[in-house]
């Protein structure tokens, strides 16, 4: 007698038994030039599906292989058990990079073994593609400024973004005042500096957005990032000045952390203030987005918790009225992780790509159309997983290029039997 089970399985394809999959392997090829660096994780299984995920720009593969021995064994399947198993192990900025690559490696192999896009298990999608802004290197003269970002318009592109920084002041003789070597130093927090931006360097910072915004003209979005490390006080200024320019955020002015800070300056101005690119899990936006302190977040996938707990923090934004950009500068597999997680999130605006310029980075995945971004836009993938597979001979010619300082993982997914056990008491609680 056949069973109801058995009569259910002679309708599906069971080439791949998702009850029956478990991780077998861990792999890491690092791939970049200079001063980019992305490392792409392999998940294996015992059936031959393999999972593509990629650990944050600039952080390191170790992050991911301290993860392999608590994988293996494990049904990849089993995507929101595992990552609450693992992320425990993450943390802001570039220590959350291992959790979110291998989050983002177990949706492409339950989306492989299911058949679906990624963007399917999160619950489907609001859009058919996603809208994309291009990164746009800060040039000194504003009106070649200008010329670059028309450039970006004519290539498609209806989101725009530039950074607007001390740099500007810095030119302008008084522009800044500032205890002696704070300039020059990255490593001290904002309010802890000193350096204040002078009513001098403020008229520089008008004029240079202003000729800005008359080459490109008032029609686009334009949002700012990269403003220095100046202190709370002199971020009103500059929000306020330039408020008549109808930027679509001001991105960072301070540190995330200072939730108190980001709410008076968001009550100072009236342009939309957002931060997020290093903040981990939806825990992490909570006391910013409770207390009304932002417009706009700007989570990083590779840094915030992966694909499900990106859409989470979009879900939790929207329902306080805040839209959600999403902060990008990886290689296309993050790039698509992204899109996934973008397609799936209803108060999505915009994904950050820091690529469009290279000219072989489209290159290094296979199984979407080329470009991956046209038009300002990145179609919805309708192959399963993330829907792209790694093409290895463009990866074997950008393997660690001239990153002298990140000499582990030379070759392309080789073994890493060394991080298959790890003896260690994991729990967190007693």
């Amino acid at each position: 007698m056949t069973s109801h089970s058995d009569s259910v399985l002679d309708k599906v394809n069971t080439s791949s038994r998702p009850s029956d999959l478990k991780i077998t392997d861990m792999r890491i090829a690092v791939v970049g030039e200079n001063n980019w660096r992305w490392p792409i994780i392999r998940l294996y299984t015992n059936q031959g599906l393999v999972g593509l995920g990629e650990v944050r720009d600039g952080a390191s593969a170790r992050y991911a292989l301290m993860l392999k021995s608590r994988l293996l064994g494990e049904n990849p399947t089993d995507v929101d058990r595992l990552f609450k198993k693992i992320k425990q192990f993450g943390g802001d900025a570039r220590l959350g990079g291992g959790v979110c690559g291998v989050e983002m490696a177990l949706m492409d192999l339950a989306g492989k073994a299911y058949g679906v896009p990624a963007y399917m298990l999160a619950g489907g999608k609001f859009r058919d593609k996603v809208r994309c802004y291009a990164d746009t290197p800060a040039l000194r003269d504003p009106k070649e400024m200008g010329e670059a970002l028309k450039g970006r318009m004519e290539r498609g592109f209806t989101y725009l973004k530039m950074d607007i920084g001390t740099w500007i002041a810095e030119g302008i003789e008084g522009g800044l005042n500032y205890p002696s070597g704070m300039l020059e130093t990255t490593d001290v927090s904002h309010p802890l500096t000193g350096i204040q931006i002078t009513d001098r360097g403020i008229e520089a910072m008008q004029e240079y957005v202003g000729t800005v915004r008359d080459i490109i003209g008032y029609e686009i979005p334009l949002a700012s990032d990269h403003f220095g490390h100046i202190g709370l006080e002199s971020s009103i200024k500059v929000a306020q000045a330039l408020d008549q320019f109808s930027l679509a955020w001001y991105e960072d002015m301070i540190p995330w952390q200072y939730t108190d800070q980001w709410k008076r300056l968001a009550e100072s101005c009236t342009t939309p203030v957002g931060t997020g690119e290093d903040i981990y899990l939806k825990e992490g936006f909570k006391p910013l987005l409770d207390a009304r302190a932002v417009g706009v977040i700007h989570p990083d996938l590779a840094t915030s918790g992966g694909i499900l707990e990106t859409k989470k923090i979009g879900d939790y934004a929207q329902e306080r009225g805040v839209m959600m950009a999403l902060h990008q500068a990886g290689s296309p597999v993050v790039a698509m992780a992204n899109v996934h997680c973008a397609l799936a999130t209803e108060n999505f605006m915009a994904l950050e790509m820091h690529s469009v310029d290279n000219p072989w980075w489209d290159d290094l995945v296979d199984g979407v159309s080329k470009p991956i971004v046209e038009n300002g836009y990145v179609q919805a993938p309708e192959g399963p997983g993330l829907g792209i597979e790694l093409n290895e001979e463009a990866l074997a010619e950008h393997i660690n290029r001239g990153n002298e300082n990140f000499a582990t993982h030379q070759g392309i997914f080789e073994p890493t039997d060394e991080w298959d056990a790890l003896d260690a008491h994991d729990r967190t609680w007693s």
